[in-house]
């Protein structure tokens, strides 16, 4: 049985889930304006009798309250890519995946449920604020240790169901950007760096174009798509440990995406520049040690560099584009997003690589 709401999320249910009797379970709804996909609630358990392993409380991720974020997960097939992402292939990354105790959903609808493990002992990161060096580090190390895992293996039939970066997710998304621009424009241009919105007037309506470029020259592997530091848990400090959350919107294309995503919008752009040589290292060196070959250090810092202009430009101009700025708390991590993101873009000779490939 899949809940229709927290309310029927009951002992008896949970108790089959969890294969322990259940006796009393206590739901608090968590991440409030975070998870606009779904709604997630953090339920305590008590136990008829309580063993060592049992969890003393589980997350539980169910469909949005909103008509118009369920329809939309439907739409771009999000709630199916999750559920099947932790039930088909979590199992096969060693490293940054939560625990997951259920997994379900009625193919072609947003009745599903995600029963995983409560990391609510682990450390988030306000965006705003950025990553320090350590947790870059960490994040970059257990990005590669996902990436090797599908490294050059998802062209195949059996995963298909995972929108390419080049589908028709993309090809609906470009037009829609260049709409867009000049709402984008008006609201964010004030927080650009000099010269950044030369970046978007060049980048609105070629997001497709931009993205086959690098795909074209790049293995592919499961990208995330949203890795940044708000989808991430971090362990105590000296700890390596990173837990990566929302796999909604993977997708198949080049490495190279998520790894700029996560440099280039969350850590301060100072930091960023101090240090990306050195974090981009380790990604590579952390590839190698998975037994990833055929792709050299100079091929993916182009890659890299490359990808400063895809999901970092195409995110802020999107969301920013189409928001009501009124929310202030949206609006200041848009803002950070979309500075941080064309000032990478330009310290990697975005506006010259733009020219080059649109032409």
């Amino acid at each position: 049985m899949i809940p229709k709401n927290i309310n029927e999320v009951s002992t008896s249910w949970l108790s089959e889930i969890l294969d322990a009797e259940v006796i009393r379970a206590q739901p608090m709804q968590i991440g409030q304006g975070v998870g606009l996909m779904g709604d997630i609630f953090r339920v305590e358990l008590k136990y008829e009798q309580a063993t060592i392993g049992q969890p003393d409380s589980v997350v539980v991720k169910l469909p949005s309250s909103f008509e118009e974020n369920r329809t939309q997960g439907v739409d771009l097939g999000m709630f199916e890519a999750e559920v099947r992402f932790y039930n088909e292939l979590a199992q096969d990354a060693t490293v940054g995946v939560p625990e997951v105790y259920f997994a379900e959903i009625k193919t072609g609808t947003a009745d599903f449920v995600v029963v995983m493990e409560d990391l609510s002992h682990l450390e988030m990161v306000d965006q705003s604020t950025g990553m320090n060096v350590k947790q870059a580090t960490s994040a970059v190390e257990v990005l590669a240790s996902i990436h090797a895992v599908w490294w050059d293996r998802v062209q195949v039939p059996e995963m298909d169901w995972i929108p390419t970066m080049v589908g028709p997710r993309i090809e609906f998304v470009d037009p829609l950007l260049a709409q867009i621009y000049p709402v984008f424009a008006q609201g964010f241009e004030q927080y650009l760096p000099e010269g950044g919105l030369e970046i978007y007037e060049l980048f609105a309506g070629n997001y497709l174009k931009l993205t086959t470029a690098l795909a074209s020259r790049s293995p592919w592997t499961l990208a995330h798509q949203d890795y940044r530091v708000e989808n991430l848990m971090f362990g105590p400090t000296g700890s390596e440990q990173v837990v990566v959350l929302d796999w909604q919107g993977i997708g198949r294309g080049p490495g190279a995406y998520d790894l700029a995503y996560i440099l280039g919008g969350s850590m301060d752009t100072m930091l960023r520049r101090q240090h990306e040589q050195q974090l981009v290292s380790t990604y590579f060196e952390r590839l190698v040690e998975h037994g990833v070959k055929d792709y050299s250090h100079e091929q993916l810092w182009e890659d890299y560099a490359h990808a400063h202009l895809l999901g970092g430009i195409a995110v802020p101009l999107l969301t920013g584009g189409s928001m009501d700025l009124s929310n202030e708390r949206g609006l200041q991590l848009i803002a950070t997003m979309a500075n941080r993101h064309t000032a990478a873009a330009l310290d990697h000779d975005g506006v010259e690589r733009l020219k080059k490939i649109i032409g």
